[in-house]
């Protein structure tokens, strides 16, 4: 997909495409399109490596770029069992550290999934502000130097930690609190970070907890949040009413970010078994039974979002199962056009660029393969840690956050 065809994605989800940063989880269309095609193809832990910056802690978040730096959250426990949370600057062209603040401290780290962090969501930038969640453990608002204008704490009880990525637009910050009790989405004044409104799960899900990013789309001049969550996928309007939900049976701990194209949604359904279901957007109540075009079961990811790549024939729809099998389907029908074991287990969400689709597996490996309706696999490129947040393009490169690193890889 050239990038005319990705700019035309990116301004369909209703967020604009500023200055080519990444800056938020997925992007700015929060769907996993870079607009250059200047990223590396080739590397390893010796070669095309601009730099590697060692951190202490734990975090699956990845980071966003903010003009010349990179931004991060983290999570550090400490030996007698009190866990920080911070938020840091990282220089994009040293790595080195440009400031880092504390903002949350806790007598004691609560359980979490053994996949999870205390630091999973990825942090969000307007323009002016930096936006950083921690799910239940605490919401900031910062400069750009590190400058803390607000932070709030809201009590709900998470199940496995927390997950969903915090998502401006325009002067709402927005982030679901989809936990074991009275689940929901919250929007924040995001200037003020005081509650504009929290809307309730419409449903009766028994397994009640999910940690799945909004959507914010535009579909005929009416814009709607796409907010997954167990049983459901719901849409509100800017002010928190419902517009209408659709019922995946038995989905809970939703993960994958929604796509959208062309008055279509994609959402992945969660545990136990997932499911990806494509829903029309133009629906008003419970649209199960009218707007569901076609749906898939087979190799459909637990955790990886799914990117979507525009072509004149049509749409083309890439999604990685927790496995490695990476599926491409027809968007419009759901037809197989391709499936292959690719890589290994897998938590990170695809990314594309440029006709190519960058996957990283658990293990620290990325795939680079064409996204095009026949497998060709480009390049395997081994970092050999720990990885299970999602790689970000930088100009002229790639970042990678792995479990003890943050890498900066060169293109050409």
């Amino acid at each position: 997909m050239n990038k005319f065809v990705s700019l035309l994605l990116s301004l369909a989800s209703g967020l604009s495409l500023a200055a080519e940063e990444w800056n938020q989880f997925r992007g700015p269309s929060g769907q996993g399109h870079a607009a250059w095609d200047n990223l590396p193809l080739k590397w390893n832990r010796k070669e095309s490596v601009a730099w590697k910056t060692d951190l202490p802690g734990k975090a699956w978040s990845s980071p966003i770029q903010v003009g010349e730096s990179l931004i991060l959250t983290n999570a550090i426990e400490l030996e007698d069992g009190r866990l920080k949370l911070e938020a840091l600057a990282l220089d994009l062209a040293t790595g080195e550290r440009e400031w880092s603040v504390f903002l949350f401290s806790y007598d004691k780290a609560p359980r979490i999934h053994k996949k999870n962090s205390h630091a999973s969501p990825t942090p969000f930038h307007d323009g002016e502000r930096i936006f950083v969640h921690f799910g239940n453990l605490g919401t900031a608002c910062l400069s750009k130097d590190g400058k803390v204008f607000w932070k709030k704490r809201f009590d709900y009880s998470p199940v496995h930690g927390s997950g969903c990525s915090p998502v401006v637009h325009g002067d709402l910050l927005l982030f679901s609190a989809d936990g074991a009790q009275n689940p929901g989405l919250y929007a924040l004044d995001k200037k003020t970070g005081k509650v504009r409104w929290k809307a309730k799960r419409d449903s009766e899900a028994k397994r009640k907890f999910s940690f799945c990013t909004p959507l914010v789309v535009s579909h005929k001049g009416r814009e709607q949040i796409i907010s997954p969550a167990s049983d459901y996928v719901f849409s509100y309007d800017l002010q928190g009413n419902q517009l209408w939900k659709s019922h995946y049976p038995g989905g809970y701990s939703v993960v994958p970010r929604p796509v959208h194209e062309n008055g279509m949604i994609y959402v992945g359904s969660g545990y136990d078994r997932p499911t990806l279901y494509a829903v029309r957007i133009d629906g008003k109540g419970d649209v199960t039974d009218t707007h569901v075009v076609w749906k898939r079961s087979r190799s459909v990811p637990h955790n990886p979002s799914p990117v979507l790549v525009g072509f004149k024939e049509g749409t083309l729809l890439f999604m990685a199962a927790d496995s490695g099998i990476v599926s491409c389907l027809d968007a419009r029908t759901g037809e197989l056009k391709w499936m292959e074991r690719v890589a290994g287990s897998c938590s990170g969400s695809l990314l594309h660029a440029a006709g190519r689709i960058y996957l990283t597996d658990e293990g620290g490996t990325t795939f680079v393969f064409r996204a095009d309706q026949e497998y060709d696999l480009l390049a395997e490129n081994e970092l050999e840690e720990r990885t299970l947040a999602s790689p970000i393009p930088v100009p002229g490169g790639l970042v990678l956050r792995t479990e003890s690193a943050v890498w900066k890889i060169s293109g050409k």
